[in-house]
């Protein structure tokens, strides 16, 4: 049987390494809110993975090479960011009219407005398309990522929460990313890849808005949680 000192040691050990977050996943609705961090995460790497790409691959067909979005993409892109910066102050305002728990299938909404903009998009008459889909960027991204914080730091005991954040973000940016590069890869390696390299994007978007889509429509019937004081008032303090 071990010693006290050897349990003191084994839990400062675990501390240390901000280990303890993982208990969480004993309870069902932080296995389901980290489960869907992660999936999330996923589509956060399919749009950084992929947006570039798709813009600079129109250059091979003549009538759009010489346009703006396609010779310089990054341009068109970086509304993405702009737009990241403006739905931060909106956040509150969503958070107050709906909650968590809506805003964060708000998110799951706006994946699929992005990816579904972009199957259909073109840099000419559809470059207002592109523009939308990189403004919805703002709201798919950061309202997941800041309502998920606020659901850690109103869910967990302050003496894990620090540790519970770091989680949150390593199921977004780490493994989620894992999964998303690699799996993404593969499917269209192996379904939209044409024998001359070239890539069936409209495909790859549609795939990729359908997998949001199945998030949004499981999310809400399996993540349950309700609104309480602490949600509240981290809201009203966000506000001001």
């Amino acid at each position: 049987m071990p010693s006290l000192a050897n349990r003191i040691d084994s839990k400062s050990f675990v501390d240390a390494l901000g280990l303890r977050a993982f208990t969480l996943f004993k309870q069902k609705k932080f296995a389901v809110f980290f489960f869907f961090s992660m999936f999330l995460g996923a589509a956060l790497q399919l749009t950084n993975a992929y947006g570039d790409t798709y813009l600079h691959d129109f250059k091979n067909i003549p009538e759009y090479e010489n346009l703006l979005a396609v010779k310089y993409p990054a341009i068109i892109m970086s509304i993405s960011q702009i737009s990241e910066t403006l739905f931060i102050l909106a956040i509150p305002f969503f958070l107050r009219k709906f909650g968590i728990k809506y805003v964060m299938l708000l998110s799951m909404l706006a994946w699929v407005l992005r990816f579904g903009l972009f199957a259909f998009a073109d840099p000419a008459g559809g470059l207002w398309m592109i523009i939308l889909s990189c403004i919805v960027y703002g709201m798919a991204f950061d309202f997941f990522n800041i309502s998920g914080s606020l659901f850690m730091e109103t869910q967990i005991d302050a003496s894990i929460r620090g540790s519970a954040q770091g989680l949150f973000m390593m199921m977004v940016n780490g493994f989620g990313a894992l999964f998303g590069s690699f799996t993404s890869g593969l499917i269209i390696d192996k379904f939209f890849t044409y024998a001359d390299h070239s890539k069936d994007w409209q495909g790859i978007w549609i795939t990729f808005a359908s997998y949001a889509l199945v998030l949004a429509v499981i999310f809400p019937f399996i993540f349950k949680y309700k609104h309480n004081r602490a949600e509240e008032s981290a809201i009203k303090a966000m506000s001001h």
